[in-house]
């Protein structure tokens, strides 16, 4: 994976690993064997860019992140999230002194000795985010982190926090079926010189093939509480997979490689952290690199997949209120 694009001061592979899927929220994780093939063949395919979050299985995503990639820590940049450590709307807390106190908690779990990118998970919307971004400030300072990014804000809470202190990067879900950030964000990053983290780049594994029977979700998928992957919606949704596999299929590529290719050529300044317990699909992944789009084929994916044509909330309501949506659509 040769192609790297720039995060703060690292230079990082052009898609990274988001590892959340190792230890929770689609169903049970994976046998610990299967995650540390997951991680390793990563670095073996080239990636050098790895999310966690304190969050992640409460603590075990940081642990087992830690421990299988110890020995390549020289070779990659480590990134994870602090503000939300038990993923309920009630558990958000942005206040200095517990982000300084989660930070502490995620070195001591990652076995490491500073953390590269350190995001804000969620806004705690009680606590001004210049008070919370100073504390992570305050961290860099003390050289407990490296730089600073945010997760799931708009353009005018971004705008407020790099005021305080520069912000590497923004993370929000973007792919073909989830458009926000294009409405003010990803103007704003480019503004500001702050690189754009897309999660859940190939919808939830939607758009790869892999989501279109949620009653085959394992216990404790979140997708299941997710409109978008019900009811009426899930039926409305489905009806463009098969114009999505066509295009795929012209371009010589998988659905979850179209996807990627497409956030790639959007923009430059797009970094797509697919996350997956698979290693085929680790590696297919990583494939979306070789993968060019003609203009018209760009224009295709847009035209069949939008904000206009997929049904459904991203979130169920108590998830869409940790969601800073000040100047970006639901």
């Amino acid at each position: 994976m040769p192609e790297t694009r720039k995060i703060g001061p690292f230079d990082v592979s052009a898609i990274g690993l988001g590892c959340m899927s190792l230890s929770h929220a689609y169903g049970p994780p994976p046998p610990e064997a299967q995650a540390e093939r997951v991680l390793t063949g990563a670095v073996e395919a080239g990636y050098t860019f790895f999310d966690t979050a304190a969050v992640y299985g409460l603590g075990h995503n940081e642990r087992l992140v830690g421990r299988v990639l110890k020995p390549y820590r020289d070779r990659i940049v480590l990134a994870s999230k602090c503000g939300m450590t038990r993923g309920e709307e009630r558990d958000l807390n942005g206040s200095p002194e517990r982000l300084k106190q989660t930070c502490d908690e995620s070195l001591a779990r990652l076995g490491v000795e500073v953390i590269d990118l350190y995001y804000l998970h969620r806004w705690d919307k009680r606590v001004p985010i210049e008070e919370s971004v100073g504390a992570l400030a305050d961290l860099v300072a003390v050289g407990k982190i490296r730089s600073i990014g945010l997760s799931e804000v708009g353009a005018t809470t971004l705008r407020k926090a790099h005021a305080v202190h520069p912000i590497a990067a923004l993370q929000t879900e973007y792919s073909p079926w989830t458009r926000n950030p294009e409405i003010a964000v990803l103007d704003a990053c480019r503004e500001l010189g702050v690189t754009f983290v897309a999660f859940s780049p190939v919808a939830r594994g939607f758009l790869a093939g892999g989501a279109s029977e949620p009653e085959k979700f394992g216990k404790g998928d979140f997708r299941k509480a997710m409109p978008r992957f019900n009811g009426e919606a899930l039926a409305a949704n489905l009806k463009l997979l098969d114009a999505f596999s066509a295009i795929a299929h012209d371009a010589g590529c998988t659905r979850a490689q179209l996807c990627l290719a497409w956030l790639l050529q959007k923009d430059p300044n797009v970094v797509p952290i697919p996350g997956t317990s698979n290693p085929d699909h680790m590696t297919e992944n990583a494939g979306a690199l070789h993968v060019r789009l003609s203009t018209e084929t760009m224009a295709q994916i847009e035209a069949t997949v939008n904000e206009r044509t997929v049904a459904g909330a991203r979130y169920p309501e108590a998830m869409q209120a940790t969601v800073d949506t000040e100047d970006w659509a639901a």
